[in-house]
């Protein structure tokens, strides 16, 4: 995948030997803590949100291999953690300094540019997400979290495209930053509809192209369009 670390940069932070297991239900950092740390994720997944003011759970990213988290952090006096950092699946992480790091990518221009490339992106990422949400609303922000999810854990079978990861009503609201209720109503039209169905808490998109539509896809780059 094109977002996914380049060598020079995975090398760099594979320079940092602390390493940590992380456990499924706890979290490496909530929001509004000081930042001292970034994290590549080894192994395992991560789950970063944020609790917007009514209290509703906006989910924006979900990490694996080879993805940093706490990154926005970065060049920050004082920082705090703009997100939360939920581990969702059991695995390790390696542990980088905040001040190391930013020392180590001052020194290293080339570590520098691959690293700005890398943010650049998962930026530019967020920036459709909001785009989706606040243009399309819920419609938009369950339709295109499907499409996402399709490009990043699609896999085809004869009768489409399943994704192959579980994911409750309520992890999809969290993602559309909705309730599980209005989820609950939009999935069944799709399934009434023959554009989806689940089995085993697993989606399978039958008609792409009918999200699509509906949402005016722009069809952007999977390295835009995708859920981590």
């Amino acid at each position: 995948m094109p977002d996914k670390l380049s060598k020079e940069l995975k090398q760099f932070l594979y320079t940092f030997e602390k390493k940590i297991n992380i456990k499924k239900g706890t979290y490496l950092f909530h929001e509004g803590e000081t930042a001292n740390e970034i994290y590549l994720i080894l192994s395992g997944k991560v789950q970063m949100s944020k609790i917007t003011p009514d209290g509703q759970e906006l989910t924006m990213r979900l990490c694996s291999e080879d993805d940093i988290v706490g990154e926005l952090t970065l060049f920050t006096d004082g920082a705090l953690y703009l997100l939360n950092a939920k581990v969702m699946e059991d695995g390790t992480a390696i542990v980088i300094p905040k001040d190391e790091l930013e020392i180590g990518v001052a020194n290293d221009s080339k570590i520098a540019v691959e690293l700005m490339k890398w943010m650049s992106i998962h930026f530019r990422k967020t920036q459709t997400k909001f785009r989706d949400l606040v243009l399309k609303g819920k419609k938009g922000g369950l339709y295109s979290t499907l499409i996402r999810m399709t490009n990043s854990y699609g896999v085809m079978k004869p009768n489409g495209i399943l994704i192959d990861t579980p994911l409750t009503n309520q992890d999809l609201a969290n993602y559309c930053g909705t309730s599980r209720e209005v989820v609950n109503r939009m999935l069944s039209e799709l399934k009434k509809n023959e554009i989806l169905s689940v089995e085993k808490g697993k989606i399978t998109i039958h008609d792409l192209n009918f999200l699509k539509l509906e949402i005016d896809c722009e069809n952007c780059p999977v390295e835009l369009c995708s859920i981590d």
